[in-house]
C-alpha cells in the first residue's frame, strides 16, 4: 500500500467518524423533540379528540420516521468504521465478490459494502442480491 492509500484510508475513517458524530447528535435532537411532543400532549385529550390532534400525530410520526432513519444511518456508519479499521492494508473488499472497492467509490459512498459491478447487478435485479 502506498502513501496515497494510507491518506485515503485515514481520510475515509475520519470522514465516517465525523458523520457518525453528526448523526449521533441528530439522534439526540430527534429524541428530545419526540419527548417534547409527548410532554406537550400528556395532559391533554388524546390525538383523536384534540382539535390539533392530527397535526400532533403527524409531527410525532414525522419525527419517529426521521429518528428511525438516523438510527439506521448511525448503524451503517458504525459498521463502515469497523470495516475500515479492520481492513488489511486499508483496502475494503466487496461483500459479494471479494474484489477491492475503489477509493473513488468509497469517497462517493463511504458506507458502501459492494463494488460498482455488484451494485449494477443488484440494480439490474431490482434490488435482489
Amino acid at each position: 500500500m502506498n502513501d496515497g492509500d494510507d491518506e485515503t484510508h485515514d481520510s475515509l475513517e475520519a470522514r465516517l467518524r465525523s458523520e457518525g458524530d453528526r448523526t449521533e447528535a441528530l439522534i439526540g435532537d430527534l429524541r428530545h423533540e419526540l419527548a417534547s411532543i409527548a410532554e406537550s400532549t400528556a395532559a391533554g385529550p388524546d390525538d383523536e379528540h384534540d382539535a390539533e390532534g392530527s397535526t400532533v400525530a403527524y409531527e410525532r410520526a414525522r419525527v419517529q420516521a426521521l429518528l428511525a432513519h438516523a438510527e439506521r444511518t448511525a448503524a451503517e456508519i458504525a459498521a463502515a468504521v469497523e470495516r475500515v479499521s479492520l481492513a488489511p492494508s486499508g483496502a475494503l473488499v466487496c461483500e459479494r465478490c471479494g474484489s477491492v472497492i475503489p477509493a473513488e467509490r468509497l469517497v462517493a459512498l463511504p458506507t458502501t459494502r459492494i463494488c460498482v459491478a455488484c451494485a449494477s447487478d443488484v440494480h439490474r435485479n431490482d434490488g435482489r442480491p
